[in-house]
C-alpha cells in the first residue's frame, strides 16, 4: 500500500497546473482533434451492421405538401422514398438517433427528433440544402415529437419526463412556452395542429402508464389555440390516440383498441360520425411510455383522400372512399453505426480460499490503532494499517454494527439468530468472552457508547416482528429508541423512533443526536424531551425525476427494479438529495454527511436558526465544506478526535485527513489563481485557446485506503461421483447423449460420454440415472432475491427456493443496497443454501447520479469493478444520451459488462442497443417485431431478458399463470415459500385476463426469432415467485413457438454467456462446473417437465430436490425454516 504526505499532493497539484499552463503548440493540435472527436456524442463507433429490409419496426413517416415523396425513420434515421415506392434515400445518419420526421407546410424543411446534442431535442433540416439546427437546448427532458403550425413559423411538441406537456417554439430561436399545465398530471403526446391553426389535437391521458392496466388509458384532447381552453372529443373503451388531421379539415383518424387488437377510427370532423378504416393495424403502445407515440406517426395525402399509415411492418395507402389498402413497397439498405462489443469472460476459480468482498460497519477504536468490523457476519478486529484481521469471539450467528467505549476497552455490537438477538460487549484485551447486555431478545441496531454518561443507547424491534419478515420491507413495524447501562440490565424506554435514526453523541454535552429524516441533524434528551434541529443539509440534484404529486423520487431505493419507476413519474427532478445520515463531530462543531453514496463534511454553523446548507458544490458552500469521496462510500463514521473520517467500500476502509485535506485544496486554489495571473500576461490567439472540458481530470487530494483481507475457505466437495445412464441434454451445440454417463471429480466435470464409455475411478459413487434426463443447472440473469438487509439472517429463503427448483446461478442486476456482497461470500463458504450469486450490487440509477464527464462516470464504476467485484453493472436510465455513452465508455475502460433498464421505453431500448450496452433488461415494450430490429438485436450481441412475467405493453405472465395453475396446491412451493408471502399472491388476488389479452405470448415470438437469428437471451424470473418463477418465465419464453431445445438454451448457456461464464457454465462439458439437474421427465417432449426435478447438483454437491437434504458426499438434513413448523396444529378449535 502506498501512501503520500500531503507535501508529495500540494507539489503534484503545482506541477500539473505548471504543466498545463505551459502546453506546447503540438499538444494543442492533439487537443483539438480531440476535440473534433469528443462531440456530444462522445462514443466512438467500433462495429457497423449492415443489411437491406423490406419491412420496418414502427415507422413514423410523413408526406411531402407536393404528394410526391414519403419521409419515414427507421431505427434512428430518418429516409424518403417516391409515393408510389421505391429503393429509400437516406437523410441523416451517424450515432444520433432520430425520429418522428414532419414536412414544413412548404414542403422545404424537416422537423424531426434527434439526440445529437447528447440529449433529446427539437431540430430541423434544410432539403436543400442539408443543414440541420438545434431548436430546443435541453439537457434533462425528453421530446416525444413535434409538429409544425400551419403558418410553418411555430412548432409544438410534447416534452418532459413522463407527464409529458405541450410546448411551443418559435422555429428561429427562443426556449418556448408550455401550452397548459392543469390538470398537472395529466400527459399529452401526439400533437396535430388543424388547418386553420386554430385547434392542436393531441393524445392525453392521466400519469405515463400503468401495471396490468385497464381500459381506457387515453382520451384524444383539443387545446383551442385563440382561447387556450381544454378539452376531451371522445370517450372509447378502447382509448383514442394519435390524432391525424385531413388537409382539408374534415377527417380525422385517430387509434383504439377494439378486443386485444388495434385499429384506425374515422371521424367525419363535420358530421361526428365514425367508423373503422383499418383493422387490425401496428399494435399501440398504450400500455407504456409511448415515447414514439401512442402509434407510429401517419399522414393523410394532399388531397385529404387517403390516409399513409405504417402497419406490419410495410407502409400503406389506405383509401377514405372504399377503404382499400394498398402497399406501397420500400426498400432500405441500412447501415447503423454501433458501439463497442463488451465481451469480458470472468473466470471462476478453484482456489481453496478466497478474499471477502466486503468489510461492513467498520469502526476505528478511539485511539486510531485498530479497526472493529464485520465480515461474513462475524465480529473482527485488526490493527491499523497493516494488521491481520481477528475473530474476536466464536459464535456461530450473525454479529454486526460494532461501537466502541469511549476508553477503547470494549466493543458493544448487535446479534442474531433465529428467535431474537442481543446486545453484547466484549473486552478486547486478554482472551475475549462476550457478555450479554439485554435480557430479552428482540432485533437491537445501531448501539452507540455516549461519552459522558456510562450508558449505550441503541434502537428495539419485536423480534417476533423481525422473524417473520421475509425481506427487507416488510418490517414495518415502529421501533422504540432506548438505552442500556454499559453493565447491562433492564432497558430503558427514551421515545419512539418516529423517522429518526443512528444515534450518537458528543464530548461537549450529553444530548443524543440523530439524523431525522424530515429535519435532518437534531437532538433530545435522554428522557425523549426538548429535541432541538442543529443543521439541514442537501447534496446534489440527481437526473431523476419527481412524480406528478411533487414528491422526491427514489433516493432511497428500496423495492423491485420495475417499481423504480412510478407509474405517475412526471417533471424532471428539481428537488435535491437528502442525506440518508448526519453524524456530529465528537467535539460538536462540524457534521459529516451521507447523501447518495457521497461523503461529506461541513462546519455546524449557530447564529439563532437552524442553517440550510447546500452541499451540490461542496467548494461553494455557504460555510466551509468539503466532499470527501471520489468513488463513493459506506458506513462513514468520526475519529474520537474530530479529526478525520473512516468510511468502507467494498474491503478497504478509508481514513480521510481533514487538515490535511484542507491544506491540499487552499494550494490547489493558489495554484488555480496563479495561472490565471500567468494567463492574463500571456497574449494567445484564438487557434491557440482550449476548451476547459477538454482539460485534464483536476488532482484531489484522496483517503488514505487499507486493504483489509479476510480469508476464508470456499465450499467444495471432496470425492468422485458417477451420473450412470441418464438422457443427456448437454447443451454442447445440439448434442443429446440418450444413454450417457457423466463422471464428476471434486466440482467440476471429469469426463462426460456413452454410458459404459468412460475411466471410472474404484474410489466412485455412482448414482443411477437411468430414466431420468440431465440438464445444466438454470441460470437466472434477472432474480431479485432480496434477503434481509442491515442485521442480515443466518438463512435466506429465497436462495433456497430457488437451488430448489434447479436455479444454480443467478444475477440480480439491480440490488439496491451491497448487502448482497456479503451474502454471495456466505453462500460461496458454505454457510447459506444458495445458487451462486452474481449481481450488479445497486443500479448505477438516475435517483443517485448526475454523471458530469467521462472521468466521473470512471470514478463511479470502480465502485464495481475495485471494490464490490460485481463483473457487472445495472445503467439505470442514469442521464441523457451523452451521460448513458460515458458509462458504456466507462465500463469498457473497467472491463465491466453492463446491462440496462428496459423502462418500457422503445426509443431508449433501441439507443443502448446502438450504443453497445451488452445487457437488455424486460421485455421491449412493441410487438411486432421485424428484421431491422431481430438482426441489429442479433448481430450486436445484446443479451435480452425479457422478465415476461413482468411483460411490458400488457398484462404480466404472472398473472396467467396465478389464475390457471393451483399454486396454492404445490406442496413444494409452500414448503420453500413462507405462507404470507405464498397466501398474499396465490389466494386472492386481482389480474384475471383473457388469453388474448396477455402479451407475453406475442414478445416470445420475438424471442424465438431474436435466438433463430444468433442472439443472446437469458431467462430472468424478476422475483415474482421464487423457484417457480423461473419455470414460469423459461415456458413464458418458449411459448412463441421456439423450439423446446432452444428455450433450455436460454436458460443455460446463452444465460452463461450474457454473465461472460460460458467457459464454467451453461453446458455438460468436461473441464466445466458441476451444476446439474436431473429430472424426472424430458424437456424436449414437452418444456414444462424442467419442473420434475428429483435431485439439485450445485458445485458436485447432491440435493434432493423436495428438501435441499444433502445426498452427496454427505448426507445431512437441511435446516428447517421457521415458518415450516408454525402451522396451527394440535391446539383447540372447532371440530369439523
Amino acid at each position: 500500500m502506498k501512501f503520500y504526505t500531503n507535501q508529495h499532493r500540494i507539489v503534484y497539484a503545482l506541477f500539473f497546473l505548471i504543466s498545463f499552463i505551459g502546453i506546447s503548440q503540438e499538444n494543442k493540435t492533439q487537443n483539438d482533434t480531440i476535440k473534433k472527436a469528443t462531440k456530444e456524442l462522445p462514443l466512438e463507433p467500433e462495429r457497423t451492421i449492415s443489411f437491406t429490409t423490406e419491412k420496418g419496426t414502427w415507422i413514423s413517416l410523413d408526406v411531402s405538401p407536393d404528394g410526391k415523396t414519403i419521409v419515414f425513420d427507421l431505427i434512428g434515421d430518418i429516409y424518403t422514398i417516391p409515393i408510389a415506392g421505391g429503393n429509400a434515400t437516406q437523410i441523416t445518419k451517424g450515432m444520433a438517433y432520430d425520429v418522428h420526421p414532419r414536412y414544413s407546410p412548404d414542403g422545404k424543411s424537416l422537423v424531426f427528433i434527434s439526440d445529437k446534442s447528447g440529449s433529446d431535442n427539437i431540430w430541423t433540416l434544410d432539403l436543400s440544402t442539408k443543414e440541420d439546427k438545434q431548436i430546443t437546448k435541453e439537457k434533462k427532458h425528453n421530446f416525444y415529437s413535434a409538429e409544425w403550425t400551419p403558418d410553418g413559423e411555430y412548432i409544438v411538441g410534447s416534452k418532459g419526463r413522463g407527464s409529458i406537456k405541450l410546448h411551443v417554439y418559435h422555429k428561429e430561436s427562443g426556449s418556448g412556452s408550455q401550452l397548459f399545465d392543469k390538470p398537472e398530471d395529466v400527459k399529452a403526446i401526439d400533437p396535430a395542429i388543424s388547418p386553420d391553426g386554430k385547434l392542436l389535437y393531441f393524445s392525453r391521458r392521466k400519469g405515463s402508464w400503468d401495471y396490468n392496466a385497464q381500459l381506457p388509458q387515453y382520451q384524444i384532447g383539443t387545446y383551442d389555440m385563440e382561447d387556450g381552453d381544454v378539452d376531451i372529443i371522445t370517450s372509447r373503451y378502447g382509448s383514442a390516440f394519435t390524432p391525424t388531421l385531413s388537409n382539408d379539415g374534415n377527417w380525422l383518424v385517430y387509434g383504439s383498441r377494439f378486443e386485444d387488437e388495434t385499429g384506425l377510427m374515422l371521424r367525419n370532423l363535420k358530421t361526428g360520425k365514425e367508423r373503422w378504416l383499418a383493422y387490425p393495424v401496428q399494435r399501440d403502445e398504450q400500455e407504456s411510455i409511448a415515447p414514439l407515440g401512442v402509434l407510429p406517426a401517419m399522414s393523410f395525402t394532399p388531397d385529404s383522400k387517403n390516409l399513409i399509415a405504417s402497419y406490419g411492418g410495410k407502409i400503406y395507402k389506405i383509401s377514405l372512399e372504399n377503404n382499400a389498402a394498398t402497399e406501397i413497397p420500400f426498400k432500405v439498405d441500412v447501415k447503423l453505426n454501433l458501439g463497442p462489443r463488451l465481451d469480458f469472460k470472468y473466470p471462476i476459480k478453484d482456489d481453496k480460499n478466497a478474499l471477502v468482498t466486503q468489510i461492513r460497519d467498520a469502526k476505528p477504536s478511539p485511539d486510531g490503532s485498530k479497526l472493529a468490523f464485520t465480515a461474513l457476519n462475524r465480529l473482527y478486529l485488526m490493527n491499523l494499517p497493516n494488521g491481520t484481521p481477528k475473530r474476536l469471539t466464536t459464535n456461530n450467528f450473525t454479529e454486526a454494527q460494532p461501537t466502541w467505549s469511549p476508553d477503547g476497552k470494549y466493543i458493544v455490537y448487535t446479534t442474531w439468530k433465529q428467535g431474537g438477538g442481543h446486545l453484547f460487549k466484549v473486552n478486547i484485551e486478554g482472551r475475549p468472552k462476550p457478555i450479554q447486555l439485554t435480557k430479552e431478545s428482540g432485533i437491537y441496531t445501531k448501539p452507540s457508547w455516549s461519552y459522558r454518561s456510562n450508558r449505550i443507547a441503541f434502537h428495539k424491534g419485536s423480534a417476533q416482528v423481525y422473524d417473520d419478515a421475509i425481506n427487507p420491507f416488510s418490517n414495518g413495524v415502529q421501533e422504540d429508541l432506548v438505552w442500556i447501562p454499559a453493565a447491562g440490565g433492564d432497558i430503558k424506554m427514551i421515545d419512539k423512533t418516529k423517522g429518526r435514526q443512528n444515534p450518537h453523541f458528543t464530548k461537549v454535552d450529553d444530548r443524543i443526536y440523530l439524523t431525522s429524516n424530515k429535519k435532518g441533524l437534531i437532538s433530545i434528551r435522554w428522557d425523549g424531551s426538548d429535541e432541538k434541529q442543529h443543521l439541514e443539509l442537501t447534496g446534489i440534484t440527481t437526473y431523476g425525476f419527481r412524480d406528478s404529486s411533487g414528491k422526491d423520487d427514489h433516493h432511497h431505493v428500496m423495492d423491485a427494479c420495475f417499481a423504480l419507476l412510478s407509474k405517475q413519474y412526471g417533471a424532471a427532478n428539481k428537488n435535491a438529495s437528502r442525506p440518508s445520515e448526519i453524524q456530529i463531530s465528537p467535539d460538536g462543531k462540524t457534521a459529516l454527511a451521507q447523501i447518495n453514496n457521497d461523503i461529506y463534511t461541513v462546519i455546524i454553523p449557530r447564529y439563532g436558526k437552524t442553517p440550510s446548507i447546500s452541499l451540490a458544490k461542496a467548494d461553494q458552500a455557504a460555510f466551509p465544506a468539503m466532499k470527501l469521496t471520489v468513488m463513493g462510500g459506506e458506513f462513514p463514521s468520526w475519529s474520537t478526535d474530530s479529526k478525520k473520517i473512516h468510511w468502507s467500500l467494498g474491503a478497504s476502509h478509508f481514513r480521510y485527513d481533514i487538515a490535511a485535506g484542507k491544506k491540499f485544496a487552499d494550494s490547489l486554489a493558489a495554484a488555480k489563481k496563479k495561472e490565471k495571473e500567468l494567463k492574463k500576461t500571456e497574449k494567445k490567439s484564438d487557434s491557440t485557446k482550449t476548451d476547459d472540458k477538454e482539460k485534464k481530470k483536476e488532482p484531489k487530494f484522496e483517503a488514505q485506503e487499507f486493504k483489509v483481507k479476510v480469508t476464508y475457505e470456499k465450499d467444495t466437495p471432496k470425492g468422485n461421483l458417477l451420473l450412470k445412464g441418464g438422457r443427456l441434454i448437454t447443451m454442447n451445440g445440439s448434442e443429446v447423449i440418450e444413454n450417457g454417463d457423466i463422471l464428476v471429480e471434486n466440482n467440476r466435470i471429469k469426463a462426460i460420454g456413452v454410458s459404459g464409455s468412460l475411466t471410472v475411478p474404484s474410489n466412485t459413487k455412482t448414482i443411477d440415472v437411468s430414466g431420468k434426463t440431465l440438464v445444466p443447472g438454470f441460470i437466472d440473469t434477472h432474480a431479485h432475491m432480496r434477503p434481509t438487509w442491515g442485521i442480515h439472517k443466518n438463512q435466506a429463503w429465497t436462495y433456497s427456493a430457488n437451488l430448489a427448483y434447479g436455479v444454480t446461478t443467478t444475477r440480480d442486476p439491480q440490488t439496491g443496497t451491497t448487502d448482497v456482497l456479503t451474502y454471495s461470500d456466505m453462500v460461496e463458504a458454505g454457510t447459506l443454501h444458495g445458487p451462486r450469486i452474481y449481481s450488479t450490487g445497486p443500479g448505477v440509477g438516475f435517483w443517485q447520479y448526475q454523471i458530469e464527464s467521462l472521468d466521473h462516470a470512471k470514478d463511479v464504476l470502480k465502485q464495481y469493478s475495485h471494490y464490490y467485484n460485481t463483473k457487472s453493472i445495472k445503467m439505470y436510465m442514469v442521464g441523457n444520451r451523452q451521460q448513458r455513452q460515458w458509462i458504456i465508455m466507462a465500463a469498457k475502460e473497467l472491463k465491466l459488462i453492463p446491462t440496462t433498464e428496459g423502462a418500457l421505453n422503445f426509443k431508449l431500448n433501441m439507443t443502448q442497443l446502438l450504443d453497445g450496452y451488452p445487457g437488455h433488461e424486460h421485455s421491449l415494450p412493441i410487438y411486432p417485431i421485424y428484421k431491422d430490429v431481430v438482426k441489429t438485436i442479433a448481430d450486436s450481441k445484446m443479451a435480452l431478458t425479457p422478465t415476461l412475467l413482468v411483460s411490458y405493453g400488457g398484462p404480466w405472465a404472472e398473472n396467467y399463470y396465478y389464475s390457471r395453475e393451483n399454486v396454492w396446491g404445490d406442496q413444494k412451493i409452500q414448503y420453500f415459500t413462507p405462507y404470507e408471502e405464498l397466501a398474499r399472491k396465490s389466494r386472492r388476488r386481482p389480474g384475471w385476463f383473457m388469453d388474448e389479452e396477455h402479451v407475453f405470448k406475442k414478445h416470445a415470438e420475438f424471442m424465438k426469432d431474436l435466438v433463430e437469428a444468433g442472439g443472446l437471451a437469458g431467462v430472468g424470473s424478476h422475483g415474482q415467485l421464487q423457484g417457480l418463477g423461473f419455470h414460469w418465465e423459461l415456458w413464458s419464453v418458449g411459448s412463441g413457438g421456439m423450439k423446446d431445445h432452444d428455450a433450455l438454451k436460454v436458460a443455460t448457456i446463452l444465460g452463461a454467456q450474457a454473465l461472460g461464464l460460458d467457459n464454467d457454465l451453461g453446458s455438460l462439458e468436461k473441464g466445466k462446473l458441476a451444476d446439474i439437474l436431473i429430472l424426472a421427465k424430458n424437456p424436449l417432449e414437452n418444456i414444462r417437465n424442467t419442473n420434475t426435478l428429483t435431485r439439485v447438483i450445485k458445485n458436485g454437491r447432491v440435493y434432493n430436490a423436495d428438501t435441499l437434504d444433502e445426498v452427496w458426499p454427505k448426507e445431512q438434513k437441511a435446516e428447517v425454516f421457521h415458518w415450516q413448523t408454525k402451522k396451527p396444529k394440535g391446539i383447540p378449535g372447532i371440530k369439523k
